[in-house]
């Protein structure tokens, strides 16, 4: 390899790298059902949240801030501030742990996703 080329191979790879972290950072959308709160999870399915004592339905879904599915026994009993949507029965059915600048917005301006 010419040693013109390799620091040439470097910035390329140097970008492409920073290309990929750029994608990974995506805005999330929440539906229009959307409600906010803070979460703990008591005795799985049982959870709280805001101080109503709520479930989780079978089959809900937990999304971490890294997008990533979570499972509800690695959360243990911190709380979370989380948006959520409620189904038909009125169990928790899908959990958005949010980072701290998504909690600094208000959920009317995340709602269908629409940023403020």
């Amino acid at each position: 390899m010419s040693a013109t080329m390799r620091p040439v191979r470097l910035l390329m790879m140097f970008l492409l790298a920073t290309l990929a972290f750029s994608a990974m950072a995506v805005d999330r959308d929440f539906p229009a059902s959307a409600l906010r709160g803070k979460l703990t999870i008591t005795a799985y399915p049982i959870v709280t949240v805001n101080g109503n004592t709520l479930r989780l339905s079978p089959g809900s879904r937990i999304w971490n801030t890294q997008q990533l599915t979570q499972i509800p026994s690695s959360l243990g009993t911190d709380t979370y501030q989380v948006n959520y949507t409620l189904n038909i029965q009125g169990d928790i059915d899908r959990v958005w742990i949010l980072t701290a600048d998504e909690a600094g917005q208000k959920i009317e301006a995340q709602r269908n996703g629409m940023k403020r």
